[in-house]
């Protein structure tokens, strides 16, 4: 396990990242944890002695990653922008998103749907799973699988079904 302390950051104008609370890995960090390694991968650990599982370390270019601290992690450190957080991460080799039974249900009938699903890479397939499964309600998650299917159908990513959903809601 690898133990450091950084200070929360926030992009400001950054794309679809804009407003994102993270924290930055050093390159020589992320090499002590996947050696040779320049691809997003999942990790576990505490960030202060709050457990994480599963969590992406992005590549930001240059050896360095980035971990996005979303909302349910902020409120679990109670920290944002500026505080200090003792960070204390491994690689996670346990962690996998499967395809939820319903969602795989509803892409089985949409043959076409489906066939663009699978040619996705697997870190956008999840995109839509982890999406699907953050739904709080069951009309909430009957609606994103509807649309995801939908997206699919119209062979749109998941950002492009994300921005136009987004605009038909204004």
């Amino acid at each position: 396990m690898v133990r450091f302390d950084t200070i929360i950051l926030q992009f400001a104008e950054q794309g679809e990242k804009t407003g994102w609370s993270y924290i930055e890995i050093p390159a020589d960090i992320a090499q002590q944890l996947k050696p040779g390694n320049k691809k997003s991968f999942r990790v576990k650990g505490f960030l202060d002695n709050f457990p994480i599982r599963g969590i992406a370390l992005m590549p930001m270019g240059e050896g360095n990653f980035i971990m996005a601290l979303n909302a349910a992690i902020r409120k679990g450190i109670h920290k944002n922008k500026g505080a200090m957080l003792s960070v204390n991460i491994e690689v996670d080799k346990d962690f996998e998103i499967k395809m939820p039974a319903d969602l795989q249900q509803c892409l089985d009938d949409e043959p076409e749907a489906m066939k663009f699903f699978d040619k996705l890479p697997k870190s956008h397939r999840d995109y839509f799973i982890k999406w699907i499964d953050s739904a709080k309600t069951d009309a909430t998650r009957v609606t994103r699988i509807a649309n995801t299917v939908s997206a699919m159908c119209r062979k749109q990513r998941y950002n492009e079904m994300m921005r136009e959903l987004k605009k038909n809601r204004l």
